[in-house]
């Protein structure tokens, strides 16, 4: 906001001095917008790898239990539904702690609520490691779930309160990075705790998952509080600190964008070198009741900026999900299986692949979030999502695995299976590996970077955990009934099922999503708020100076 000001004032400042040619003018004004331009040094990027740890404990999860699932089922003789049960349990009671997060990060803080999460999520896993049965894995799963609700709200929202705008992007893409390698070492543990006997194996596996735990725990202990967190808690001293560390020195930047923050919780001509007086921040307080009375009402009944925030939020976690990832992440040894690859070591193998394919591409997403922009990427992503899961559902029907009847891929039986002859088998892999790539390049990371930067301070904690909410009630009911699906659809027509889904997703992402790229917070907030012709000369000035 400060550069379009600047911009302005340079613009009328040469209109005085007699005038030059446009061209002319619009280079002097990117060369000032570039050479104001805040840069990111070690801290901010410090900062943010550590809080984004916590999203590796839903990769971890989804990995391993993908391989765990082998072993488990046969140790402890689980039924198809048990199976079914313990997988999408995981992704339903993250419900429980998605919800309660974003309440309880705004009355402890973002950094308190990481160090819950670490808590939580290692007693889960030990608890997994050591149960006797069904009941007392599940009491695990239980908690580890509770764990992944609260990790998936806080990363992203943490990374975008500290993060300055035009690298945003990729640092709250980094909770991606983390959860494809947490996917990624879940696959990798398992393959090499294949050889163990199966009553040890699965308990090795899942017991692992207390190290980023305790890896999450001594980081916070080093991890500073958000600055937008201080902000609303009367602690402006340490939020100027913070943000002045956050742009390497710069002490001007710091205070600009500290000006906006306290702006947008409702402090006005305060001094920032001071924290305010308990009746300044009753007043602050009291402006910002009036802008909705209540975090939850403000959500309940939205007004119209709020209910298009919503509308874009919402929709992008339901595709999120609906497009069958977790399902595909979980399931994948059975898939493969039955396509088939029939050794556990070849199953396990082909499935270390499609995970190291995942990780790598989210770095594609990384490198291009704040260089080609959002709205491109999601669309490529959903696009290639649908070609992907398209292909799948053909390579199903040409290895026969369109029937209901029988073996398909609800049943795992390592010895019984068929060999498949042709190129069914490769075309599968690599469809599937194609598809993981397209989802990590796109809609896996954007989703939580757009979602952790379109809301207000005021209602972001509580914003996302309704986004969390969502996005594990629909994960979880597809990871709870894939198996289910196939047998009553077949597996082929589990797979269209998710492409028109996915099909759906690049309607709604054309016409509903805006693009982020380069906004601070509090800009994006103003944006929204705006009417439509503001936001649309808004996008056009910034577009127009090259403000990235």
């Amino acid at each position: 906001m400060q550069q379009l000001e600047k911009s302005t004032q340079l613009e009328k400042s040469t209109q005085d001095a007699g005038g030059v040619s446009s061209e002319d003018l619009t280079e002097r004004i990117v060369k000032q917008n570039e050479s104001k331009k805040p840069t990111i040094g070690k801290y901010v990027i410090a900062c943010t790898i550590i809080a984004t740890v916590s999203s590796t404990l839903l990769g971890y999860d989804m990995g391993i239990m993908s391989g765990a699932l082998l072993f488990v089922k046969k140790d402890l003789k689980l039924s198809i539904f048990q199976q079914e049960f313990l997988v999408g349990s995981l992704s339903l009671v993250s419900v429980v702690g998605g919800g309660t997060a974003g309440r309880i990060s705004d009355a402890v803080g973002r950094r308190k609520t990481m160090a819950i999460a670490a808590a939580i999520f290692f007693a889960g896993a030990v608890i997994m490691a050591f149960a006797p049965s069904f009941a007392i894995l599940m009491v695990g799963r239980v908690l580890s779930g509770i764990a992944v609700g609260f990790a998936l709200m806080i990363a992203p929202v943490y990374s975008a309160e500290l993060a300055p705008e035009h690298v945003r992007g990729t640092l709250v893409s980094l909770s991606e990075i983390f959860i494809n390698f947490g996917i990624l070492l879940g696959y990798v543990i398992s393959f090499a705790f294949e050889s163990l006997p199966t009553h040890i194996s699965w308990r090795l596996m899942v017991g692992f998952g207390a190290l980023p735990a305790i890896l999450l725990a001594a980081g916070v202990v080093v991890l500073p509080e958000s600055p937008r967190w201080l902000v609303s808690q009367m602690r402006l001293a340490e939020a100027k600190h913070i943000l002045i560390r956050a742009f390497c020195g710069n002490k001007e930047e710091a205070e600009s964008r500290l000006q906006e923050i306290m702006e947008t919780v409702g402090f006005t001509g305060i001094n920032m070198d001071a924290d305010p007086t308990a009746e300044e921040y009753e007043a602050a307080r009291n402006r910002v009741r009036k802008q909705g009375e209540g975090v939850w009402r403000e959500l309940l009944c939205p007004s119209p900026s709020v209910r298009r925030m919503l509308i874009v939020t919402f929709g992008m976690h339901f595709f999120h999900q609906a497009c069958g990832i977790d399902a595909t992440v979980y399931y994948s040894p059975v898939v493969f299986n039955e396509a088939g690859i029939t050794s556990k070591l070849a199953v396990l193998g082909a499935t270390v692949g499609v995970g190291f394919t995942k990780f790598m591409f989210i770095f594609v997403a990384t490198f291009l979030l704040d260089r080609v922009g959002r709205r491109p990427l999601l669309l490529v992503s959903v696009s290639g999502l649908v070609i992907c899961l398209t292909t799948v559902a053909a390579a199903f029907i040409a290895l026969g695995l369109n029937s209901a009847e029988g073996d398909t891929i609800v049943s795992l039986n390592l010895n019984d299976t068929k060999k498949a002859g042709g190129a069914g088998p490769a075309i599968t892999i690599i469809a599937i590996c194609a598809y993981v790539a397209s989802f990590s390049v796109g809609l896996g990371p954007i989703t939580w970077v757009l979602t952790s930067e379109i809301f207000p301070l005021r209602i972001r904690a509580q914003a996302m955990g309704a986004a969390v909410v969502l996005n594990r009630i629909v994960g979880g009911t597809i990871a709870l009934t894939f198996l289910s699906l196939s047998q009553a659809m077949t597996p082929a027509g589990v797979m269209f099922l998710f492409a028109g889904f996915t099909a759906v997703a690049i309607v709604f992402i054309y016409f509903m999503v805006p693009e982020t790229k380069g906004k601070s917070l509090e800009e994006l907030t103003k944006f929204f708020e705006g009417t439509a012709q503001n936001r649309e000369e808004a996008s056009a000035t910034r577009q127009k100076l090259e403000v990235v």
